[in-house]
């Protein structure tokens, strides 16, 4: 299986740079911006419907994200202990709703399906950076896809992707 540099997990960093207005997740939902209201909070019942046992909801790093709870991962993650373990999270910026899912940048084989199958689903070109997928058209989202992309790592599949990335401890830096 092609692997991802273990530097993906730095990039991780910009993975949760948001901050949401709200401390719930309920309240995240309900201070979306007016004319986002629907495809956000619709991108987030997809998201839950489709979520593998195990993973759920939560506020992580000050969004709405989607984590192991540190029930099945206490060590949390690594940068920051505390917290539960990233996996996926939707924002909305300035110019779009984004979406995040630390598995596309894991794991190559899963980035190369997401992208061949973006263009069956959208007529909108994809917007991606690292692990974030840009939709700037609210009327593009192509929510199916999303639901099928959240099915395809089990809880354990994604722990077992982000420790083989994790570097030894000896050689991490303090």
């Amino acid at each position: 299986m092609p692997k991802r540099p273990r530097k993906w997990l730095k990039a991780t960093a910009n993975f949760y740079a948001m901050r949401a207005a709200g401390k719930t997740v309920s309240e995240i939902l309900l201070n979306v911006p007016p004319e986002r209201w629907q495809p956000f909070n619709t991108l987030h019942q997809v998201i839950v419907k489709n979520l593998p046992k195990g993973f759920e909801p939560a506020i992580s790093y000050g969004g709405l994200g989607y984590v192991v709870p540190h029930q099945l991962y206490p060590a949390g993650y690594h940068c920051r202990p505390e917290e539960p373990l990233p996996f996926a999270s939707i924002a909305s910026q300035k110019a779009s709703i984004n979406f995040y899912h630390l598995g596309l940048h894991a794991d190559a084989r899963l980035l190369q399906w997401f992208t061949c199958e973006y263009g069956k689903n959208s007529k909108q070109k994809l917007n991606m950076g690292k692990s974030c997928v840009r939709f700037t058209k609210m009327d593009e989202i192509p929510y199916q896809l999303i639901g099928e992309l959240m099915t395809k790592l089990s809880v354990a599949e994604w722990i077992r992707l982000y420790e083989e990335a994790l570097p030894p401890k000896s050689k991490q830096k303090r």
